[in-house]
């Protein structure tokens, strides 16, 4: 697929660029990449380079804290019993792992008379605060129930619950509805009342605000709270909510914490993840590399997600709580097993989808993409989901049969596509819906599928242009390649962890040609090594995936462009500096480049 290459056009001050240089002693064009995301002068730099606990922000500032602390406080000193509620992604069960382990530290040894977690099962509760939920809490004597990573839209649930005399705290970080609901306190960045000055927050990320904030009023030691941070960055990670501010410094702690000393269970699930783990050889990591924010999101995130998509995610509550190495590895092993028939579901269930759009002429001249299957499983259609959108690049809706006779489906979407607006212009032909920007869920009466089809394509064809559905690439800096020495690569590395807000970035170098090793690897990605014609550069080992349609002309000594990660590469014990090319276009001419 043909992509746009988007080229930054951004004002600097050479001089104060060079003055950064020399005061933070990194390269130039590091500088420029600082320049380009807003970080201009020394203080932001140092803050940015090594985030600090104490930059986090007064819990008291968000709108409800006071509440909430009084409200738990009260429940404890009058052993309440207390119930912690999340949702059954990674966000919902990190969040619940959280504040359960917070309470049963601060209650003490008899915590289990008092608190209880509850995951609702995905397929017959469905995502947020059930009425399922709600009967259990009250048969079961609780007097205060604690959502996480959901219940800023629940007010007839939160009206349920103060029906039976049970109190709700809600702890959310998605975007409130018309009324808030009847509870004790909300405690949500984004609710439009509150002042709180950083508004990314995660699900856990929100939770963890709440200890923390007691652990203050109450004067109890930080590393109640602090030991935590592990779990708010697992959210970080796994929700792909913006790692700036805030969760840059959670995010940047909470892998120092993973690192040094991972929770059991988190070392559980790594030690299956195929990272292999060795003791202590580097004083930095318990494991044979360092684990990153990617590593949480393809190896940690999928599985701990696979115990909620296929069963219970209770069980992913109990692996990140559980101190026992025996009864860790075998709740990881199960869940490991989870995800490896997640996975084939997925797959199977992605096949059958693409060849539906590929296959079908009804999809030739569509905006959009909505699939519907009775059979495939709920919990891998957000994942099929994100898959033809990486195929077609299209904003693609996937449903299925759920339990309860409705059809309920995952939206994700392109750049420029706010799929929760596309959504929500067909409310009333809804049950439920809710969701972001660029991910969401619904749920609709068969009934009225066909219709839903044909409004929602009608509202992404009114919303978007031709040029909309063209996939771009950001291009953060266009690179030398005699820049990247060895003291480049490490002084990139302060640049993590990356994510959302704050991107691993791509850069541009053009007019390379290969050094004569080209090759295929597994027929569809190339291994060079890039270099200038006329070997001014030193040859550098690249990977382009995917890229087999370059193979001919790049084998042929024709010049071309490339768009790449720079990363670090270990075969065997030796690491090398790599490429990660994400893109290549093949010059027009050997001394200029068509982007």
């Amino acid at each position: 697929m043909e992509k746009r290459w988007i080229i930054p056009s951004i004002e600097t001050d050479p001089s104060e660029i060079a003055h950064l240089s020399e005061v933070l002693n990194i390269e130039t064009p590091l500088v420029q990449l600082l320049w380009s995301r807003g970080i201009r002068n020394e203080k932001a730099a140092h803050s940015f380079f090594s985030p600090q606990i104490t930059d986090l922000h007064d819990p008291f500032l968000m709108k409800d804290m006071d509440k909430a602390v009084e409200r738990l406080s009260k429940a404890i000193l009058n052993n309440e019993k207390i119930l912690v509620y999340g949702d059954y992604d990674v966000d919902g069960t990190s969040a619940v792992a959280l504040l359960y382990s917070f309470l049963s530290e601060v209650i003490g040894s008899d915590y289990k008379k008092y608190i209880e977690y509850y995951i609702p099962d995905r397929y017959s509760e469905g995502y947020g605060i059930s009425e399922q939920g709600i009967n259990y809490c009250k048969e079961q004597g609780f007097n205060l129930l604690i959502s996480l990573d959901c219940g800023i839209k629940a007010t007839e649930k939160v009206d349920l619950a103060n029906s039976y005399g049970i109190d709700v705290i809600v702890c959310d970080h998605h975007l409130a509805g018309e009324e808030l609901p009847n509870a004790v306190a909300i405690l949500d960045p984004k609710r439009p009342d509150c002042p709180y000055p950083y508004k990314e927050l995660s699900g856990c990320g929100v939770g963890f605000k709440l200890i923390q904030g007691y652990c203050k009023k109450f004067e109890l030691p930080d590393e109640l709270w602090l030991s935590k941070m592990d779990l708010v960055a697992i959210s970080i990670a796994s929700d792909i909510v913006a790692i700036t501010g805030e969760n840059r410094i959670l995010a940047y702690n909470g892998l120092i914490i993973i690192n040094r000393f991972p929770r059991v269970g988190v070392k559980s699930i790594i030690e299956q993840s195929g990272i292999k783990i060795h003791y202590p050889l580097k004083e930095e990591t318990i494991f044979s590399r360092v684990i990153s924010i990617s590593d949480i999101v393809f190896y940690i995130g999928p599985r701990i997600n696979a115990a909620g998509r296929m069963k219970t995610g209770r069980e992913s509550v109990r692996l990140l709580i559980c101190e026992d190495e025996d009864k860790s590895f075998d709740i990881g092993k199960n869940i490991n097993e989870q995800n490896e028939e997640r996975r084939d579901l997925d797959q199977k269930a992605t096949q059958e989808a693409m060849a539906i759009v590929e296959n079908s002429c009804e999809f030739q001249n569509r905006k959009s993409i909505v699939l519907y299957n009775p059979n495939w499983t709920k919990g891998i259609i957000g994942i099929v989901a994100s898959r033809l959108v990486e195929k077609f690049y299209r904003p693609t809706i996937v449903l299925t049969k759920s339990s309860d006779g409705l059809i309920t489906g995952s939206a994700r979407s392109i750049k420029g596509c706010n799929i929760y607006e596309g959504i929500n212009s067909c409310y009333d032909l809804l049950e439920h819906f809710g969701g972001h920007k660029y991910a969401a869920g619904l749920s609709l009466k068969e009934e009225n599928l066909e219709l839903f089809i044909s409004r929602f394509e009608d509202f992404i064809s009114e919303n978007l242009n031709e040029e909309s559905f063209i996939p771009e690439i950001n291009v953060d800096l266009e690179l030398d390649l005699s820049d990247i020495t060895p003291s480049f690569v490490k002084n990139l590395k302060r640049f993590a962890p990356f994510g959302p807000g704050n991107m691993s970035p791509i850069f541009l170098s053009t007019n390379v040609v290969e050094d004569g090793t080209a090759r295929l690897v597994a027929e569809k990605h190339i291994k060079m090594k890039v270099l200038y014609p006329d070997k001014t550069s030193q040859p550098i080992d690249a990977i382009a995936f995917n890229q087999k349609g370059h193979f001919d002309a790049i084998s042929q000594k024709k010049w071309f462009n490339i768009l790449y990660h720079i990363e670090e590469n270990t075969w065997n014990n030796n690491t090398v500096t790599q490429l990660n090319i994400k893109d290549i276009k093949i010059a027009e001419k050997k001394d200029s480049y068509n982007i």
